[in-house]
């Protein structure tokens, strides 16, 4: 099987009265045309897959050396174990990825921002190239040119590098499926390449709000949705799950509040959702908050509010009785409440807003600061706040842990007990507080 070329415009010449090969006089067979001589391609590359299964491929006139060529690299690769069928590598990276999605997740929400990732930041550069043109020089040039991009005033329009990363894993992830056994669609993914270096998220510290400005966000909030400032720093939820929340859910007698759901918008319409991570939690109902929201029941009742589900659930629609809806009675878009009452409300209480700190999430940081300054671990807080891992809740939050050094100090302390101090005379007194484990113990 080890396979040939074969010239379909010339052929040996047999002698009618032998039936022999003709030799010419340089030792080599005599060439006639054949009925094909002028039409279509010239040379027919057949080889075998590693199944043993016969293929081929031609080309034309003029190119029997990249017709060897190519019957040398496909015996070479299945022999290598690393065959793929060179028309599986046709199929536009659009095509395989519409395919690659509908195998995914079922759940909507998480399909959908995939897909404007890959309408976005994606399509425009590369969609309607083929797969086997994906290559090192291709990711890299996707890579740059995501960094180059601006917009119609020639403003850039690069993504953030934590967003670049996601954009980066999400084709990592189709071209995996592209050079899987399964697929066979290309030989190796060029993302996983070592010269091919993935976006790095740039590090940085939470900046936690003063009180006094979530008080002053507070008052400047229309009064219909006032309870935002409660049920984000307070409870801790994210904005879905603010726009979902209901009385119903509250235990009264344990004083906790069940996070069943949030709200999503799949294509332009809303749906219920599980919370993020498909992990429902109970978090703890501080008695001042739930008195204020309940006060606010009474002046903006509950509304029933019905909308099917954004997953395979049983449940193809639901009806929850939200505390906080919009003056007709409907639930406001994520975009839509962050452009008409988020972002306005700043300036309505004469703070400046700035992008990536005071969006609603600036609450749940709040939530968690108080809660790691009472003594909360971050065990506890993860559970509260919904998060997958401990692990991500202490990146997140270790530098917000107060007085992580002077409870380190009094660990060492009870190890090596320091010596006591002289009793500070009226020329040794000092204004400020004296250093040691008398100063310590006193924190």
């Amino acid at each position: 099987m080890a396979g040939h070329v074969q010239d379909r415009w010339y052929r040996n010449k047999i002698d009618p009265a032998t039936g022999n090969i003709m030799v010419g006089r340089n030792g080599k067979p005599l060439k006639e045309p054949t009925p094909e001589h002028g039409k279509g391609m010239r040379y027919k590359v057949h080889y075998y897959d590693d199944a043993g299964k016969e293929r081929n491929k031609s080309f034309p006139d003029k190119q029997k050396g990249k017709a060897d060529a190519f019957l040398l690299s496909m015996q070479h690769d299945v022999l290598a174990g690393v065959f793929t069928d060179p028309g599986a590598g046709k199929v536009l990276f659009r095509d395989f990825a519409a395919k690659v999605l509908k195998g995914r997740s079922q759940d909507e929400s998480t399909v959908e921002n995939i897909r404007q990732r890959l309408d976005q930041h994606v399509y425009p550069f590369m969609g309607d190239k083929a797969l086997a043109s994906f290559n090192n020089d291709l990711i890299r040039d996707w890579l740059a040119w995501m960094t180059e991009r601006t917009d119609a005033k020639g403003n850039p329009k690069v993504p953030a590098a934590s967003y670049r990363a996601q954009i980066f894993d999400t084709v990592s992830s189709i071209l995996d499926v592209a050079a899987s056994p399964s697929e066979g669609r290309i030989k190796f993914n060029p993302c996983k390449d070592k010269s091919i270096k993935r976006p790095a998220p740039v590090p940085k510290k939470i900046t936690v709000w003063a009180d006094k400005r979530l008080r002053s966000v507070g008052l400047a909030l229309p009064a219909r949705f006032k309870p935002v400032t409660e049920l984000g720093a307070g409870v801790g939820l994210r904005q879905g799950e603010i726009f979902a929340f209901t009385l119903d859910d509250v235990d009264r007698e344990r004083m906790v509040y069940h996070v069943n759901r949030q709200v999503v918008t799949v294509r332009g319409r809303l749906k219920f959702k599980l919370p993020k991570g498909h992990k429902t939690r109970v978090v703890p109902m501080g008695r001042g908050v739930l008195a204020d929201l309940d006060d606010y029941a009474e002046n903006f009742p509950p509304v029933e509010v019905t909308l099917p589900w954004a997953e395979d659930d049983s449940r193809k629609t639901e009806t929850v009785r939200l505390l906080m809806v919009n003056a007709k009675g409907g639930v406001y878009t994520r975009q839509a409440f962050n452009n008409t009452i988020w972002r306005p409300t700043f300036a309505k209480a004469g703070l400046t807003y700035t992008e990536g700190q005071d969006g609603m999430h600036a609450l749940r940081h709040l939530f968690a600061s108080h809660m790691l300054a009472r003594g909360v671990s971050i065990k506890e807080l993860a559970a509260f706040l919904g998060h997958s891992s401990e692990a991500f809740t202490l990146r997140v939050y270790a530098h917000l842990m107060p007085d992580s050094y002077d409870r380190a100090r009094l660990a060492i302390d009870d190890l090596f007990k320091p010596r006591p101090e002289p009793a500070k005379t009226d020329d040794t007194a000092t204004d400020g507080p004296s250093s040691g484990l008398a100063t310590v113990h006193g924190l």
